[in-house]
């Protein structure tokens, strides 16, 4: 079974003391990895050899391919030059340029034994690969691909001379396979960029890059399968998927609000969160149901439009925690981070700065339980990203930016035991013990969080009661036509603003308008509980959303005290 070389081996190189590529051995498809039949795969290894053999010494040349880096969440298309001598060595000198890490000069060894075991036997001779532009670093296994096939035409392998209408990204296995990479919905959106047809790309991935509209992308298995396509032009078909379609099948959550009994003024606070983007705070003893109802909010939020869809998937495509296969993040995220998290974990950062938990969070809800249980230093850090939507990440060689838009939802006791104020245990706690515990939340903090509720411990009566609660379907289809007509009253903005929490002060100003009645209100209440220039604002906000909800087009009086209710509880602790 196995192709044989001839006698004496390649005249054409012998005189230069280089050993030209061979064939070792037919490849074993016993495993089922390559596509590509044996008949089929030993004629596509003896046309190679045959243009190795067809071609003089002086055809050892250099051969480029393109590939792609990731840098924050947006891609560069990289140009990968592979350069090889004519000299025979006794040692492999593999060199890699262009700022490579230590997983891109790592590839070497990988290109090598995939090489060999797809049946071809690479000299030992100079191999140089540039990365271009080589001021900018690059890091990751996805310059495998290039790298081989790069090697592969330098020694006339291929039957192109060049393939300036492909990019290609994927990791290689000793075995020939290609493996998936991170960051291809970011590489695909800067091929169409580049007006580049062809995206070839590993197969775990080619969903995430069939949602970039404009090319044409092409998932492979195999080196085997990528070369035969280079030289045939057959055997991969493109692929293309809906993404209306994707997202219309991730609506399906495990939980639901009907599984929470009673709680019904925490319920509307939720709801009015949810429906206008409002940050929201909970405090209540241990058991009352904080953290049930927080997991709960993604089942009463809008469904995704496919903008916000594909500006998720592609931070969490970046950051790596995109599910291999989906494609696409089709409901909104929800991400609970442990209370020993770092300020690098929350934020992002890195010697090569990674998205962080609030930018995974975007267009979602980022859950803080237990909220004094946070190092200050790691609360503080969300100050400017609550404010700004975005993470600016400065390090001495760049400066990358994160989308970190997001609801920002909190639990905490009201005390070290847990039960200030509870009807039913009594409170262990001194009035410094107290305040030392809710101290460890800083005011500005407060100040961004739009409501702040009590929730309370649930009777008995409540929780055995035969009656059915609302369902988050019901509670949605409220929160989707109040959301609908703030899509419809922020449309001439000129920013992409999805809802209330994100207007500015000029369109709060605009779009909050208040009666006589509501000016004295909104008046008093700022004067007696000393509030500040970002509460009044928000208090417009959230009393913009509860006469949404209402379907009304002016906030009356009832819709400002609703709103100034909401900020009375940090008052009460934070006094």
């Amino acid at each position: 079974m196995g192709l044989h070389l001839p006698a004496g081996g390649f005249p054409q190189y012998a005189d230069k003391g280089v050993r030209a590529p061979s064939v070792t051995s037919a490849s074993d498809n016993s495993h089922g990895l390559f596509r590509v039949p044996e008949p089929t795969l030993k004629q596509e290894i003896v046309d190679s050899l045959a243009r190795l053999v067809a071609s003089p010494c002086t055809a050892i040349m250099l051969y480029k391919t393109f590939s792609a880096a990731v840098y924050g969440i947006d891609a560069n298309i990289i140009e990968v030059e592979v350069d090889v001598s004519g000299i025979k060595t006794n040692e492999d000198h593999f060199h890699t340029v262009g700022l490579p890490d230590a997983a891109v000069r790592e590839s070497r060894d990988r290109v090598r034994s995939a090489l060999r075991n797809c049946g071809y036997d690479i000299p030992p001779t100079h191999i140089t690969v540039n990365l271009a532009p080589a001021d900018i670093r690059k890091e990751g296994s996805g310059f495998d691909l290039p790298m081989a096939l790069g090697i592969l035409g330098a020694y006339g392998g291929l039957n192109k001379k060049e393939l300036q209408d492909s990019v290609f990204v994927g990791e290689l296995s000793l075995d020939g396979g290609i493996r998936g990479i991170r960051g291809t919905l970011p590489i695909a959106i800067e091929t169409r960029g580049k007006k580049i047809r062809r995206l070839i790309v590993p197969e775990v991935n080619a969903r995430e890059a069939a949602m970039v509209s404009g090319i044409e992308v092409y998932p492979v298995r195999s080196l085997l399968d990528v070369i035969h396509f280079v030289n045939t032009g057959n055997g991969i078909t493109p692929l293309t998927v809906s993404g209306d379609a994707l997202l219309g099948e991730a609506q399906h959550y495990a939980v639901d609000f009907k599984d929470v009994r009673g709680q019904q003024t925490a319920k509307r606070a939720l709801e009015i969160a949810c429906a206008g983007g409002h940050n929201i705070l909970m405090i209540g003893p241990p058991g009352s149901g904080k953290t049930m109802l927080a997991k709960r909010m993604p089942t009463i939020l809008p469904p995704f439009t496919f903008e916000e869809a594909l500006e998720t998937t592609k931070i969490h495509s970046v950051a790596g925690v995109l599910d291999p296969g989906v494609g696409l993040v089709g409901v909104r995220p929800f991400r609970p981070p442990h209370h020993t998290i770092s300020d690098a974990g929350l934020i992002g950062g890195g010697m090569i700065p990674r998205p962080g938990e609030v930018s995974l969070a975007h267009n979602g809800v980022l859950f803080l339980d237990e909220l004094p249980e946070f190092p200050r230093n790691v609360l503080e850090v969300m100050r400017q990203p609550l404010e700004d939507g975005t993470v600016c990440i400065a390090r001495a060689a760049m400066s990358l930016t994160f989308p970190a838009r997001f609801m920002l939802a909190t639990a905490m006791n009201p005390c070290p035991c847990g039960f200030h104020n509870d009807r039913t245990r009594e409170c262990r706690c001194t009035p410094p013990m107290i305040q030392r515990y809710v101290a460890k939340i800083s005011g500005p903090l407060m100040d961004r969080i739009d409501i702040h509720i009590d929730v309370p411990a649930v009777n008995y009566k409540e929780m055995r009661s035969t009656s059915v609660p609302e369902a988050s379907e019901q509670i949605r289809e409220r929160v989707m036509r109040a959301r609908q007509s703030q899509l419809q009253r922020l449309a001439s903005s000129r920013q992409k603003i999805y809802c209330n929490a994100q207007m500015s002060s000029s369109q709060v100003r605009t779009f909050c308008e208040l009666s006589a009645d509501c000016e004295r209100l909104l008046e008093r209440a700022m004067t007696q509980q000393g509030l500040s220039a970002r509460a009044h604002d928000r208090i417009l906000k959230v009393a913009r959303t509860i006469a949404d909800l209402e379907a009304l087009p002016a906030i009356v009086p009832k819709h400002i005290a609703e709103a100034i209710q909401y900020r009375t509880l940090d008052r009460t602790y934070w006094a």
